[in-house]
């Protein structure tokens, strides 16, 4: 494997067969299992919805709440976020190769790969440092112009938010130099320079559904457990709550559909069965790389809309994507457990210039480590099917709130061996 593609390829390693500590048959059965039982004790003993969505909450101490609000605590967070991406930028105009710049990884491991436990233990923080919102607030005080009183069109959704996390897995996973220096920087620019302008044009409003990696943040902070409240007060919460308030809007389940999808492909490019097919593919490495990433967030795409447009609900594509939102947890753990916990840690030790150092050694066996990556599958999955049943319960009449349940049962068994199958393909 080439330098340039160590980075980004190195998110590819997924179990094979040979780490399973157990075989694929009995990992195969009890997922199947455990999202059958799970059903069923469900549609036994959860016939009323309990989740109250962002009404549910202890509050904090005030003493951490007034932390958490002080103005100091705001610009400290937003210098550090700024101070992050110019560093970053700076190391992009560093050497270009992966041994010796720490950017690719800071990229992949330490921000792509990091937003999922900081989203997760610290709720929606990265709104806060987001370097994109501290760009667009100076550019406003430079200029000394206001703050656009016109809201992003309700239609857009979060459409922007999943062309633009499309766009940043085409990079890492099907462009020919994911880690080279000119594709990140050429990246790295358009991107902010697109959200600056949209900022520019609606506000400030506009990061929490325009920017992709600020609405996959906060999709994953739905299952923090710490949150916000309607009124602004901080709570420690039930996360099925949090993801309960996920609010419905244009885009999220093609935002979801986009991140399974991406991380199925993931898995997908490390087979050997498919590393063949783009050596030999006439069409070249990079458009058959592509044309996989797309078929395979399609096919994820259309089983979800298919399977939900059986339950017969109306909007059932809306109502139920938030149930998707700890499925892609799920899979992001198993595809990027490694990544984060090796070359996370790379990035911030390594100087630009330097020598390679020590190849990281990945914290866990490998049959721990496809223990875990099996785990987190069906866990995802599992709370998906109990935030799908509670929503379900809610929309549905008494007589129909089990059978009507049946399509999102089959799409995530569907989804359960579908990535377990790439766990031990």
């Amino acid at each position: 494997m080439a330098d340039s593609e160590h980075v980004a390829r190195s998110a590819h390693g997924i179990g094979t067969r040979h780490d399973l500590p157990v075989s694929p048959f009995y990992a195969f059965a009890g997922a199947f299992a455990a999202l059958l039982v799970s059903f069923l004790g469900l549609g036994l003993l959860w016939s009323r919805s309990c989740l109250t969505g962002e009404a549910a909450g202890r509050p904090l101490p005030a003493a951490v709440q007034r932390c958490a609000d002080a103005r100091a605590t705001t610009l400290a967070l937003r210098a550090l976020g700024l101070a992050a991406y110019l560093t970053l930028l700076a190391h992009l105009l560093g050497p270009d190769d992966p041994a010796r710049n720490p950017a690719p990884a800071a990229v992949y491991a330490l921000f792509w790969a990091g937003l999922v436990p900081l989203s997760l233990l610290c709720g929606p923080l990265w709104r806060r440092l987001n370097p994109l919102r501290t760009l667009h607030l100076l550019g406003r005080a430079l200029l000394r112009r206001p703050e656009p009183d016109r809201a992003p069109p309700a239609p857009l959704g979060l459409w922007p938010a999943a062309l633009g996390l499309a766009a940043f897995t085409w990079l890492e996973l099907a462009s020919p130099a994911p880690a080279s220096r000119a594709a990140l920087l050429t990246f790295l620019g358009a991107y902010t320079v697109l959200q600056l302008a949209a900022a520019a044009r609606w506000g400030e409003a506009w990061f929490a559904r325009g920017d992709a990696f600020e609405a996959y943040a906060g999709l994953l902070a739905r299952l923090s457990p710490f949150g916000r409240r309607a009124d602004g007060r901080l709570v420690v919460r039930n996360p099925l709550d949090g993801l309960d308030a996920t609010e419905r809007v244009p885009g999220l389940a093609v935002t979801l559909c986009v991140l399974l999808g991406s991380t199925a492909y993931d898995g997908l490019s490390g087979t050997a069965g498919w590393t063949g097919t783009l050596q030999t593919s006439p069409l070249g490495r990079t458009p058959t790389a592509t044309l996989g990433l797309l078929a395979v967030i399609g096919v994820t795409g259309a089983v979800y809309a298919l399977c939900t447009a059986a339950t017969r609900v109306r909007g059932a594509g809306a109502a139920f994507a938030h149930s998707l939102v700890p499925v892609a947890l799920g899979y992001l753990v198993a595809h990027y457990f490694t990544l984060f916990t090796t070359e996370a840690p790379h990035a911030v030790a390594l100087p630009v210039g330097a020598g390679p150092g020590p190849v990281p050694e990945p914290p866990l066996e490998p049959g721990a480590l496809a223990a875990l990556q099996v785990c987190a599958v069906v866990t995802g999955h599992v709370l998906g099917v109990v935030a799908a049943h509670d929503r379900a319960v809610r929309l549905q009449p008494p007589e129909r709130a089990v059978s009507g349940q049946i399509p999102l049962l089959v799409l995530m068994i569907t989804y359960t061996l579908g990535g377990l199958g790439l766990l031990v393909a």
